[in-house]
């Protein structure tokens, strides 16, 4: 449960995150709904990796 928990915490934090980014709408849609479609692989590739990138990937 608390694991659970964890992953809907950081999942919702992620897209909060996401939205604040200036990209696109459409962007920030791809962006979120893999983040909440792929679990915590795609939590651990987008705190590690994308959060930093997201931007040069959508202008």
């Amino acid at each position: 449960m608390i694991i659970y928990l964890i992953g809907l915490v950081l999942s919702v934090m992620a897209v909060i995150d996401i939205l604040k980014k200036p990209i696109s709408l459409v962007g920030k849609v791809i962006c979120s709904v893999l983040v909440l479609c792929t679990s915590w692989l795609g939590l651990i590739v987008y705190f590690l990796y994308a959060k930093n990138h997201i931007t040069e990937w959508f202008k």
